[in-house]
């Protein structure tokens, strides 16, 4: 709501923009009416623009504060579970237990994708990347769903929610499966969430597999951690895609391809690869003296966090996490000594502190997962998985908002102003 105005005085002329205020968070100035003065803003990598009005998510970087529909990450991720929180995201609201029973068993029972999915892999070349085989089956969704995908359609946007977050495990679960030459999996529906995706992933026809509790639990605290983080690049990517009028499957596909990226949703597989160059535990102190020389090109990864100026609210619980894990598993791995290292100097160096480069969410995800058995290339599809609610529920909530209109940035154009064309001689 506009209560203010800001005055911005371009040469002699006073051009009075209206200062709008949400329920938390930094006011912004409404700039819509500076086309017809003559006039854009120019913000790269919009770092001072607001593209949109959302209720789902409030991050507060300079005090470590994640928000969804105004719960705290720390409370959902010690007390709910990620069906829970992907019905919150998607309706605004806890659900009662029957509801929770209701929309649980919904998800449930559309986990299964159709059979001719699977002749969609083999047409993937076996070293395929699984990043490239989930952006292409997502998209290809729609497919099987051509007659349910009026968008302006509030119910049939909600199925479309549905079969994503319900399909999305089976679907990453095919891409590690094809990448080593192992069956696939059905989907069980007596089995969690997390507990379902790990089956998928790990079990096989000649053998039993045993699900660790704290293992299903720490994947579960992975989902509900990468669920949705506001604004972010690939969020961004599906509501311009999605204000096109593109179907929702297209439009996580997008998302898809825009986590794809090492700048984004790549985060974790970066620190795996950090680990991996630093080898062992005599060989941190160079390194550390590495990070602290400006002028050395090594960078920690999993430190530090865009966001948040102080420690990263995700990390507190996903810390908790991965020392269950590495207790329960009892692994002996270098890398994993070399982390667990990392993370006591990191924590008690006075550099790191005043630089607040804190262990992030990347940083213990990353040491999860590869406990578990996952390999890094598959750390982004995991991250997919999970953010599909997020993106969905932006998607929707776009949808549902009147007066929307497809995406068109501006831009400062710097090229040639216009010129006649000489042809040139053909033979």
């Amino acid at each position: 709501m506009a209560d203010q105005k800001a005055i911005l005085k371009v040469g002699d002329k006073e051009i009075e923009l209206p200062v709008m205020s949400g329920t938390a968070g930094q006011d912004v100035i409404d700039v819509r009416a500076l086309g017809s003065h003559g006039y854009f803003t120019f913000d790269p990598g919009f770092m001072a623009t607001g593209s949109c009005e959302s209720a789902i998510t409030y991050i507060d970087g300079a005090n470590g504060v994640l928000l969804h529909r105004g719960y705290s990450i720390e409370e959902l991720a010690r007390d709910a579970d990620y069906i829970e929180l992907c019905y919150m995201l998607l309706h605004d609201k806890t659900p009662t237990a029957e509801e929770y029973s209701k929309f649980k068993d919904t998800i449930t029972r559309h986990t299964l994708v159709h059979d001719q999915v699977n002749n969609f892999f083999r047409g993937f070349r076996r070293d395929a990347h699984p990043m490239a085989m989930l952006c292409g089956t997502v998209g290809a969704l729609s497919s099987f769903y051509h007659d349910d995908l009026d968008i302006s359609d509030e119910n049939q946007r909600l199925r479309s929610a549905y079969r994503l977050v319900a399909k999305m495990p089976t679907l990453v679960a095919m891409c590690y499966k094809y990448n080593i030459g192992q069956p696939f999996v059905y989907p069980r529906n007596d089995l969690s969430y997390a507990e379902n995706f790990l089956n998928m992933m790990f079990s096989v026809p000649a053998e039993q597999y045993k699900i660790s509790p704290a293992v299903a639990r720490a994947m579960d605290r992975i989902f509900i951690l990468h669920a949705d983080h506001e604004q972010n690049a690939s969020t961004s990517t599906v509501r311009l895609a999605g204000s096109s009028g593109a179907n929702p499957y297209a439009c996580i596909a997008a998302g898809v391809a825009s986590l794809w990226g090492p700048a984004h949703g790549g985060a974790n597989e970066a620190c795996l690869t950090m680990l991996e160059e630093i080898g062992s535990v005599d060989r941190i102190p160079e390194f550390i003296e590495k990070a602290k020389d400006k002028n050395d090109p090594f960078r920690l990864m999993g430190f530090g966090h865009r966001v948040y100026k102080n420690y990263d609210p995700r990390a507190t619980v996903m810390r908790e996490s991965c020392h269950e894990v590495l207790a329960e598993l009892n692994i002996q791995d270098p890398l994993l000594d070399v982390a667990m290292e990392l993370e006591k100097i990191a924590l008690s160096d006075p550099y790191f502190k005043d630089k607040k480069l804190f262990p992030n969410v990347d940083f213990y995800s990353g040491i999860i997962l590869k406990a578990i058995g996952i390999p890094t290339n598959m750390f982004t599809c995991i991250f997919a998985l999970a953010r599909t609610v997020g993106w969905i529920s932006h998607w929707h909530e776009m949808l549902s908002q009147k007066g929307q209109k497809i995406g068109r940035p501006r831009q400062l154009y710097t090229g040639e102003t216009q010129r006649k064309y000489s042809p040139i001689k053909k033979d």
